[in-house]
């Protein structure tokens, strides 16, 4: 377990009913601590650090790390496709910063998380990242299993 990723005061996840903008649907909130070594030059989050905070953002609501209670491990997927719009600099900061994320569009073998890096006060960063199904034998896509798409169902919204 890498330091600073584990389920602890300064690291959590939550879910809200409605993104600050009023739309509706569920969204997965992961909470994250700056770090030092988040840090570039210009002593703003890195480009490729914030990839990474996304990325543990989406292994807690895919639960890969865990089982959730009555939930089972989502089966092989690789990333198709990231885009990201950097907003505003994230610096530095003693309070955390929170990843809300949502299942944007879900199809048979895939589906888009999208993410907002925010607080209450500000909007860092705006993200997508295609998710494929992957059958690691057959070296080609895979459907979702029901469960999996039911679970991501529950993360839908426009």
């Amino acid at each position: 377990m890498r330091w600073g990723r584990a389920v602890t005061e300064t690291t959590r996840t939550r879910e809200r009913t409605a993104g600050p903008s009023g739309a509706a649907g569920r969204r997965h909130v992961y909470e994250f601590q700056v770090r030092f070594a988040d840090l570039d030059p210009f002593n703003h989050v890195n480009n490729v650090r914030f990839l990474t905070h996304l990325e543990d953002a989406r292994i807690a609501l895919l639960h890969w790390d865990r089982l959730a209670a009555g939930q089972e491990r989502f089966g092989p997927l690789v990333v198709a496709r990231h885009e990201v719009d950097y907003k505003r600099p994230l610096t530095l900061r003693p309070e955390p910063v929170r990843i809300e994320t949502w299942v944007g569009e879900l199809r048979r073998t895939s589906f888009t998380l999208r993410y907002e890096v925010r607080d209450d006060a500000a909007l860092y960063l705006e993200a997508r990242s295609v998710m494929v199904g992957y059958d690691p034998e057959g070296l080609r896509p895979r459907r979702l299993s029901a469960a999996e798409h039911a679970y991501l169902s529950g993360y839908l919204a426009g």
